[in-house]
Order: C-alpha cells, then structure tokens, then sequence
C-alpha cells in the first residue's frame, strides 16, 4: 500500500496546530502597560521586524509593483474576487462557532451567489447587489470565547501579530474547508490566489505602507500602535491603544484604506 503523502502533510500540519494552541494559549496571559500594549518580547520582535522590513524592501515590495506593473486592474480584481470567495468557507466555519448564526447566514448566501452568478468567484456579484461580506476568523472566535489578546508579536514573513491571533491563524490554515474539500493541485492553485492578491494589496496601499515601513520615525512602534488599534476595533473592544501624548484614542485608523474610494 503506498503512502498518502497529502493526507500526512494534512495531519502533521494539524497536529502542529494544536501543539502551536497547546504552547501559546498559556502566553495568553499579563497585562498591558499604561499605554494599552502588552509587548514583553519587543527586543525579539523588534529583530523579526528588521528582517521583514528587508524582506519587503528586497523582494516583496519590487514584486508587488512588477506584479501591479504588468498585470491590468482588472485582472487583478478579478483576483482578489476569487480569493475573497475562497475565505468565506473559512468565514462561515467561524461564524457558526461564534453563534452568529444570521452571519453565517449571509456569508453562506454571499458564497451561493458569487459561486453561481459570480462564475465561480470571479466576480463580486453579491457585493454588486448590495449583500456584504462578514469576513472574521479563528483569532475572533477565540475572543468570543473569552481569550485575551495576549502578548503582541511580529511574525517573520507576515508581521503584526498577538498570541491569540498566532493561534487563530495557525487554525485557520490548518482546517481550512477549501483545502479539506479541493485536491491537491486546485488546492495549491487556491494558495497561489491568495498569494497573488496579497501581492495587488501591496500594490495598491504602496503609498501607505512604505510610509508606516520607511517614513516613520520608528516603524515598528508606528505598526504596532495601528495594528493594535484597527485589531480591537474590529473586535469590537472598548477603549484603544493609547498615544504618545498619553490621550485614550478609541477611533479607527485604517492603514489600507482605498485611496480610489470615493
């Protein structure tokens, strides 16, 4: 009998998982300080922020204006189409096991919709007739279910980070439906969606980015305070993160808000 090499690729990553929740969860715990940020590991991530900050500036950046460059806007979005439609499996998934059943509802519609009128994703259709996305995840749940946000962290290759986000995406990426249901070769395509989208992402906040990345005065105090802030308002958490001035800011700040929104 010859081995299945996907299945035990599946079930390592899944048991790696649990292990990463296993270890993590217990972090979970401390306060933050007067300024609403609890970063006990800032000179580690402050290391892990310089290598990603290289990484961008060497490789993911130029890619990310060649990809813009070369591929025409709406090519790119019909990219971004079929990436959104490949997380709202995920997005259903978490909003069942937060018991928001009306959201779970409307994303399963959404997915119906854009499978069926959208060409398989390809186009935003249900977005067109006015029945929006609750996009959410397993780093939600886990603070529906009461986890606390736990120590911020900075993620080699991905960035801005907390515990409790760590582990909700390492979930996420392991018992992800789309990946359960397609094979393997439609799976990689959708891991190559997704990466692709990223990279029109980095395109199109460029400006907004490399200015939080190489403008300011500390970059990586500058991505912590925003994604900490846009995180918790997210979440739906009361108060936010507190400025230099030592003035509670409870207002969102989008770092990638389109800039071709009207």
């Amino acid at each position: 009998m010859g081995l299945n090499i996907p299945l035990i690729l599946q079930r390592c990553r899944r048991f790696s998982a649990f292990l990463l929740a296993g270890s993590l969860l217990a972090a979970c715990a401390g306060n933050p300080d007067s300024s609403g940020i609890n970063d006990p590991f800032e000179p580690t991530n402050r290391k892990i922020h310089a290598f990603n900050k290289g990484v961008d500036r060497a490789f993911l950046g130029p890619t990310s204006k060649g990809y813009g460059g070369v591929v025409p806007e709406p090519v790119q979005r019909v990219v971004g189409n079929v990436a959104n439609t490949l997380d709202l499996p995920g997005d259903i998934v978490n909003n069942v096991l937060q018991l928001r059943l009306a959201d779970a509802g409307q994303n399963t519609l959404r997915l119906a919709t854009n499978l069926t009128f959208g060409i398989g994703g390809l186009f935003d259709f249900s977005s067109a007739i006015g029945l929006e996305g609750k996009p959410t995840d397993f780093g939600e749940t886990l603070h529906v279910w009461g986890v606390g946000e736990g120590p911020y962290v900075e993620l080699p290759l991905i960035g801005p980070s907390t515990v409790r986000d760590t582990i909700g995406m390492a979930v996420d990426i392991a018992f992800d439906p789309v990946n359960a249901i397609l094979p393997e070769d439609e799976a990689t395509a959708a891991l190559v969606v997704s990466f692709l989208s990223r990279l029109g992402d980095r395109d199109r906040f460029s400006e907004t980015v490399d200015s939080i990345l190489y403008d300011s005065a500390d970059s990586y105090a500058q991505a912590r305070l925003l994604y900490l802030q846009n995180r918790r308002f997210e979440l739906g958490q009361e108060g936010g993160t507190t400025g230099a001035a030592g003035a509670t800011d409870d207002g969102f700040i989008d770092p990638y808000e389109d800039p071709y929104a009207e």
